[in-house]
C-alpha cells in the first residue's frame, strides 16, 4: 500500500498467501495483502467476490484458511481477534430481537469480559459516553427496532467500539441509508480514523469510495488491484474486478464511475419505440401544469 506504508513494520494486518472459504471451491485464493496501521481502506467488488469473507478471515470466522493472517503480529487462529472490532450488514441483524441501545452495545462489553453477568456501573457509563460521542446519546433504552437506518448503524459501530478496539471492520456500513446518513457516517468513520483506529470497509458504492476513501482493494475471488482511487479507478482494472463494461470520468479532481450497459440498452428501446423518444413530459409548478412536446420548439 504505497512504498513507505507496505513497510512490514508499518502493517497492522498481513495476508501472506491465503486461501481461504466454506464448504466446497474457496471463496478467495492467493491473497497477499499488507493493511497499515491507521489506514482508511475500503474493499470492493461484485456480490460473491469475497469481500465479507476477507473481513470475516480476519476476525477469525472463517473455517477453512490455508497461508497465514496476522493482525498486530499475532497469528489469526479459530475464535474472536483481539483487538477487532466487527459492525456486520444490518440484513444480517435480527431486528425483532428483544434488546435496548444500550444493552446491544453491552453485547461488545460482555464478549471482552465474558464473567461478569450484569453491567457495572462504569460498563455503564463507557456506553452513555460512547452514544453521546456518536450522536444517538438520547436513544440508550429504547428498543433497536424503533431507530432508523443510520441510528441502528450508529448502535452497532458503538458494541464494536465498547471494546476499545484498534482495528475497526464495517460490512457494507452505508446500504440502504440516504445521502445525507452515509456522509454522517463515513464523516464520523474519518474521525475515528484520526483518532488512530485502522478502518477497513466493504462497499458496493463505488462513486462514494472514490469520493472519499484514500485506499482502495479491488477484489473478486482475489485481489485485483490496489491503491489510490485515482490511480486504479480505471475501466480496464475495474472491468477486471467487476466483469462488466465500466467508464471512469474525470473532472475538476472528481472521480465518476458508471456501467455503459444501460447505455446500450436505452439505445436498443429507443430504436425499438421508433419516435416515442422524442416526446415528454413536464411537470411544471405547484400544480404539477402537464405539458407535452414533440421536441418541435414552441410557436
Amino acid at each position: 500500500m504505497g512504498a513507505t506504508q507496505s513497510a512490514p513494520d508499518r502493517a497492522l494486518v498481513e495476508f501472506e498467501g491465503v486461501t481461504c472459504g466454506y464448504d466446497g471451491e474457496p471463496v478467495l485464493r492467493d491473497v497477499d495483502l499488507a493493511i497499515p496501521r491507521g489506514g482508511f481502506v475500503g474493499i470492493v467488488g461484485p456480490s460473491g467476490a469475497g469481500k465479507t469473507t476477507l473481513l470475516r478471515s480476519i476476525v477469525g470466522v472463517v473455517p477453512r484458511v490455508e497461508g497465514r493472517i496476522t493482525v498486530g503480529g499475532r497469528i489469526v487462529g479459530r475464535g474472536a481477534t483481539p483487538g477487532v472490532g466487527w459492525v456486520p450488514q444490518l440484513e444480517t441483524v435480527d431486528w425483532q430481537f428483544p434488546a435496548t441501545v444500550r444493552e446491544v452495545v453491552l453485547m461488545g462489553r460482555w464478549a471482552e469480559r465474558r464473567w461478569r453477568a450484569w453491567a457495572s456501573k462504569d460498563d455503564r457509563q463507557r456506553v452513555d459516553r460512547l452514544l453521546d460521542r456518536l450522536g444517538i446519546g438520547g436513544l440508550a433504552d429504547r428498543h433497536i427496532r424503533q431507530l432508523s437506518g443510520g441510528q441502528q448503524q450508529r448502535v452497532f459501530l458503538a458494541r464494536a467500539m465498547i471494546g476499545d478496539p484498534s482495528l475497526l471492520l464495517l460490512d457494507e456500513p452505508t446500504s440502504g441509508v440516504d445521502l445525507k446518513t452515509r456522509d454522517d457516517i463515513l464523516h464520523l468513520l474519518a474521525e475515528l480514523n484520526a483518532d488512530g483506529i485502522t478502518i477497513v470497509l466493504t462497499t458496493h458504492e463505488l462513486n462514494t469510495v472514490a469520493a472519499h476513501l484514500p485506499w482502495v482493494v479491488c477484489v473478486n475471488g482475489r485481489v485485483i488491484a490496489e491503491g489510490d482511487p485515482d490511480q486504479i479507478f480505471t475501466s480496464a482494472i475495474l472491468g477486471r474486478t467487476y466483469g462488466a463494461d465500466l467508464r471512469v470520468v474525470r473532472q475538476d479532481g472528481i472521480i465518476l464511475v458508471a456501467d455503459a450497459a444501460p447505455h446500450r440498452l436505452r439505445d436498443a428501446l429507443r430504436h425499438r419505440h421508433d419516435g416515442f423518444e422524442h416526446a415528454h413530459h413536464e411537470h411544471v409548478g405547484p400544480d404539477h401544469e402537464h405539458r407535452e412536446s414533440d421536441g418541435a420548439p414552441p410557436s
